[in-house]
């Protein structure tokens, strides 16, 4: 593969995870996922959480495609694009860490973002964390955030047609 081709699968990677993280988040963590998911979302003064969980499941799929582009492993068979597809998911494991575990939930450094895309990132976070439950909910994304404005409107809606109980501070 070309330096190019290399760079451009890790980035289509990266990118690519966003939207799984996404659907993960949605359809598996708020749903048959919940288990694990659900002390993230209660107060707890525990240093982890079952949610951690899920960081291992990203590890397995970076480990696999690391092995699926290993000749060391595949010999003859492996396949190229599957080592930078593991590099990709290994570097979007390593932007959600320092995001949503460090800048967001403050696990590892305290820093409140005044302004910018940080500020906009914490606050779409804090507004998926608006609601009790597993019901309901906006912003299932870790690194592209949406305007809290809308998302604020959205939770109301939400709570108005009865979908999602939102906490009585947001409004």
């Amino acid at each position: 593969m070309s330096i190019f081709a290399i760079l451009a699968t890790i980035l289509a990677s990266v990118i690519a995870m966003e939207f799984i993280a996404w659907a993960s988040h949605k359809y598996i963590m708020h749903g048959f996922g919940w288990g694990w998911h659900r002390d993230h979302h209660e107060p707890h003064d525990k240093r982890l959480e079952k949610n951690d969980l899920f960081g291992l499941v990203g590890a397995a799929m970076s480990i696999s495609m690391f092995a699926i582009g290993s000749p060391l492993i595949m010999g003859t068979n492996a396949w190229e694009p599957g080592t930078w597809i593991g590099l990709g998911i290994l570097f979007y494991g390593i932007i959600y860490t320092l995001i949503h575990d460090g800048l967001v939930h403050q696990r590892y450094f305290k820093y409140v973002p005044k302004r910018g895309y940080a500020k906009r990132l914490v606050q779409a976070h804090k507004l998926h964390h608006a609601t009790i439950g597993k019901q309901g909910g906006v912003s299932f994304g870790f690194v592209f955030a949406r305007d809290p404005a809308k998302l604020k409107a959205e939770l109301k809606e939400q709570r108005e047609a009865g979908i999602a109980v939102v906490r009585d501070a947001v409004g």
